[in-house]
């Protein structure tokens, strides 16, 4: 039905309101919230936070972060407990630094990187001249494997390949960060050395042992032990993954079907491992230990009742032993081993009352916490707690202009499959919502396969409520807390996945909450082609669906991974997993709904970057074609900007805006 001219009119005007004011919504000077009777900006709900990453020192005496350099740049922080004053770490321009971590009291070591042209390096400072950083290895996509815990200034570093040899893995390297010689070799715009002769040399000052690579098999990770010695590497051949043990100078393969074992971290002791065991049907998966070498499954440290083990371990960092995990079940959950930290735990719980106050780090005496407090609300506050002088004091707010009393809380919805299981799903409702006036709702699935919604402040789930809009998160099989009840097959079937999203939108549906003739689903990424995959099975469902940087034909996808399979496994790996697509056309007919694009006639609002990956850019104008050669309505964006077009924050925000539009045009009340 053709709508009446003044409500075409009103879209127009919003569409190009929501234009002439894109760029005033991005203010990074301010941070303070707008006042509560002005709308919040869309650029306040996709700035780059002020802090993340924050760590404390052995002796608490300083804290080193990541910090927002104003705009997209992300720079390195130290925080002098003492003076309470901060310096910024090198400052060079257009750099980023990540993976920033404590060598020594007074050294820190982290990496830098050109946005989306690949990394520079890693390199080393003392907090005495945080403007003068020394390069450590350069130009070999380098990883900072682990810090030894009783020789930290001899870190293990993973060279993934080297770009100088045609890609070659170099493997790992201890490297001696005590040495200052060297200087930083400007990158050129392909983000390669223009001496690489003296990259070459500078690499090889630092290098005091380089371990064996563990055969020919492409590595994709490595593990130590407690102490943070090399321990374990894991390969892949033909799609299958495989761990060896480190025996001397030696590699050892070891009798673990990876298939089935999920590796957390080091156990206690040489060999051994803290590992997600096997799936046991009806049973959800423990945390336990096993000895790598052999495969033998050792003692449980965690066993829920209802969950997998989906976390990480927590390690006293005077001792390294294991103290305590943290995982997801409905909500985030702290399981402490140690009745010292245990008692701690109560201690912060009292401290910060209303929200989840997590300790993520600690000085080697055990006085002094790092803690974040967060909540469904409320972006992450990081803050110090001194136990020996009972203080408490603030270092950074990584979104003061975010106003907790503003957002709305997220419950969360058990929904049961077709296939008769229950999984979880987070459902957030905007002000003023009731059965009386049900909202329009929006399905935001996650950006990873084999990712895990959790409960907590999401930007993209507080945006949409802010305009009006119900949000559902969908975990589906696949999805980490759940995959007990299923095969391991499941974590591939991407037809199931999408029925899944279809059945937890029909119980959120049913409850009454929201109104079911106004739905849209949306994605970025894995989620962007779920969107699709739903919206081809069954378009009847929704009103219209969103797809941020998707991919929407795999059968395209697995050959263009083809080519890249020599230095990438993931086409092997999408082989085993997927099938062939000359052998089994079926399948790939079945997740691709680029091929089912007949099925549509629900308005697509797709965006990406010119520069993203390849086969993403393909695939998307591929979709945006078919759109219009069936006549389906759609909204299309390119995106500007080097690399992946959603690291800059004014991408997000011209992205977010012109949603906001497309939304409240496709939703609005008939």
């Amino acid at each position: 039905m053709k709508r009446p001219l003044f409500v075409r009119l009103a879209c127009l005007l919003v569409l190009a309101t929501v234009r002439l004011t894109a760029a005033d919504m991005l203010d990074l000077d301010r941070t303070a919230p707008v006042p509560a009777d002005q709308p919040i900006p869309v650029g306040d709900f996709f700035r780059p936070p002020l802090m993340a990453e924050p760590k404390i020192n052995l002796g608490g005496t300083h804290i080193a972060a990541l910090v927002g350099g104003g705009s997209d740049q992300v720079l390195g922080m130290v925080y002098d407990m003492k003076t309470q004053k901060a310096d910024l770490i090198g400052g060079y321009t257009n750099l980023d630094a990540s993976d920033l971590n404590w060598l020594s009291d007074q050294r820190v070591i982290y990496s830098l990187s050109t946005r989306g042209q690949g990394g520079i390096g890693i390199v080393a400072t003392n907090i005495e001249q945080t403007k003068r950083s020394y390069p450590i290895s350069q130009f070999e996509n380098e990883i900072l494997v682990a810090i030894p815990h009783h020789d930290r200034v001899h870190p293990l570093i993973w060279s993934r390949y080297d770009g100088m040899q045609g890609g070659k893995q170099l493997g790992v390297a201890i490297v001696d960060t005590e040495i200052t010689s060297g200087k930083i070799i400007s990158p050129t715009v392909n983000g390669s050395s223009t001496d690489s002769e003296a990259t070459k040399q500078n690499n090889e000052l630092h290098v005091t042992k380089r371990f064996p690579r563990p055969g020919d098999d492409w590595a994709t990770g490595y593990h130590v032990d407690q102490l943070g010695q090399l321990d374990f590497a894991v390969t892949m051949a033909k799609g299958i993954s495989k761990l060896h043990h480190l025996n001397g100078d030696t590699w050892q393969d070891c009798p673990v079907d990876l298939d089935q074992i999920e590796i957390i971290g080091p156990g206690s002791r040489n060999g051994e491992l803290a590992v997600v065991g096997p799936r046991n049907t009806g049973k959800p998966r423990p945390l336990q230990l096993m000895d790598g070498t052999s495969g033998r499954l050792g003692d449980v440290l965690i066993e829920d009742q209802e969950y997998d083990f989906n976390g990480y371990l927590y390690r006293d960092p005077g001792s390294n032993a294991i103290v305590g995990a943290v995982y997801d079940r409905a909500g985030p959950k702290a399981v402490w081993f140690h009745p010292g930290y245990a008692k701690l735990q109560e201690l912060l719980n009292g401290f910060f009352p209303g929200v989840i106050a997590q300790i993520i780090g600690n000085n080697a005496r055990g006085d002094l916490l790092l803690v974040s407090t967060y909540s469904d609300r409320q972006p992450p506050i990081y803050q110090w707690v001194d136990l020996a002088n009972k203080k408490v004091g603030l270092i950074k707010n990584s979104a003061p202009w975010i106003d907790p009393q503003r957002m709305q809380p997220m419950s969360m919805l058990k929904y049961k499959t077709r296939d008769g299981h229950r999984l979880d799903a987070y459902v957030t409702l905007p002000a003023g919502a009731t059965k009386q006036n049900p909202p329009p709702l929006v399905v935001l699935l996650q950006k990873q396969a084999l990712d895990r919604d959790s409960w907590g402040y999401n930007n993209e789930v507080q945006f949409l409520a802010s305009r009006g809009y119900a949000v559902l998160q969908p975990n589906h099989r696949g999805s980490p807390g759940s995959r007990w009840m299923f095969p391991e097959s499941a974590d591939w079937d991407y037809v199931k996945m999408s029925e899944d999203v279809i059945d937890a939108t029909k119980a959120l549906v049913s409850s009454g909450l929201i109104d079911g003739r106004r739905i849209a689903i949306m994605g970025t990424f894995f989620g962007g082609y779920l969107a699709l995959q739903s919206a081809t099975t069954e378009p009847e469902l929704y009103r219209c669906a969103a797809a941020i940087n998707g991919l929407f034909d795999w059968e395209q996808t697995v050959d263009d991974a083809k080519f890249n399979r020599y230095i990438d496994p993931a086409y092997d790996r999408w082989i085993r997993k997927l099938g062939d697509p000359e052998k089994d056309q079926a399948r790939y007919e079945a997740i691709s709904p680029l091929r089912r694009i007949n099925r549509l006639h629900l308005p697509i609002f797709t965006a990406v970057g010119h520069e993203d990956a390849q086969t993403i850019v393909a695939q998307t104008r591929n979709l945006v074609s078919q759109l219009e050669k069936n006549n389906i309505p759609h909204e299309a964006i390119t995106l500007g900007g080097v690399g992946s077009s959603l690291t800059y924050v004014k991408n997000r925000v011209e992205v977010y805006t012109h949603l906001e539009a497309f939304l409240a045009k496709n939703l609005m009340a008939k």
